[in-house]
């Protein structure tokens, strides 16, 4: 791994070796990793989508030191904003240097060895074997975050699980893992409304969000994804957040959700949100 963090540009251009050890080092901590993380004390920042929006990264790591914060990306790092590997990059190398206080969960635009999908500006812009390598690594991600105050962050939807151990058993490429990377939510009752038309993501009432909630004994959702969605839903306990400026008509502002995680949270009014 280089000794010097990678800024800017320079993240685009990084020596071959620099690179390739870089991967192999983010691979075998992402391999340590289960799919669940568990949050147990202090404050935790989670950061939406940030679709290689370099400048909301850097602001927010500069905004909420890791040296006294846990900060959960809730993936989609990359496609749609002018900086992705840049983005990735320096999340990469935040992860190997913080690895207790920094988690990067997985968007759909991490899934790309599962699901090809447009637009794909970043994936579709690597040679074929550093694409493939880039891909390894993201498909190794954790998926779900937890922590005991009564809080469950993700990239989409809640997957159809049992009890919250079960998420450590979901396959790369499953239909679970397709709820949690594509599941978009609707303010509806209905537990699987069906797939859009459009956009072929799997839909979702309120009806599951109280089914699947309750089995896993939580209060509230932190995710992002849908930049369409209502910020709060299901009684203010889904919230939506998106933290980056790839979708300006949908989103005017770049949001983070901070909460204190030894407090209970019950509902969104819990949480404290700021714009960054």
């Amino acid at each position: 791994m280089p000794a010097v963090l990678i800024t800017n540009k320079a993240a685009q251009h990084m020596a071959q070796n620099d690179l390739s050890d870089l991967l192999e080092e983010a691979g075998k901590m992402f391999e340590q990793e289960k799919n669940l993380i568990e949050l147990r004390s202090g404050q935790a920042i989670f950061v939406g989508d940030t679709h290689g929006d370099l400048a909301a990264t850097k602001r927010i790591i500069e905004r909420y030191p890791l040296s006294e914060n846990k900060i959960v990306f809730l993936g989609d790092y990359v496609d749609r904003g002018p900086s992705s590997m840049e983005n990735l990059n320096i999340l990469l190398q935040l992860k190997l240097r913080h690895p207790r206080n920094l988690f990067l969960l997985m968007g759909n635009h991490e899934g790309y060895k599962a699901i090809e999908f447009h637009p794909a500006d970043f994936w579709d812009s690597l040679q074929g074997e550093l694409r493939h390598r880039y891909a390894t690594v993201l498909a190794k991600l954790p998926l779900v975050a937890s922590a005991p105050n009564g809080i469950l962050a993700l990239h989409g939807a809640l997957p159809d699980v049992e009890k919250l151990e079960d998420i450590n058993s979901i396959e790369f490429g499953s239909s679970a893992w397709q709820q949690i990377t594509w599941g978009d939510w609707q303010q509806r009752e209905g537990r699987y409304l069906g797939d859009d038309a459009f956009t072929a993501r799997p839909q979702f009432g309120q009806d599951w969000f109280e089914h699947i909630m309750g089995k896993l004994n939580k209060k509230v959702l932190i995710r992002s994804h849908q930049p369409d969605a209502l910020e709060a839903m299901y009684g203010r306990r889904c919230l939506t957040i998106f933290t980056s400026s790839a979708y300006r008509s949908f989103v005017r502002k770049r949001s983070v959700a901070i909460a204190d995680l030894n407090n209970r949270i019950e509902t969104v009014d819990d949480l404290v949100i700021e714009s960054i």
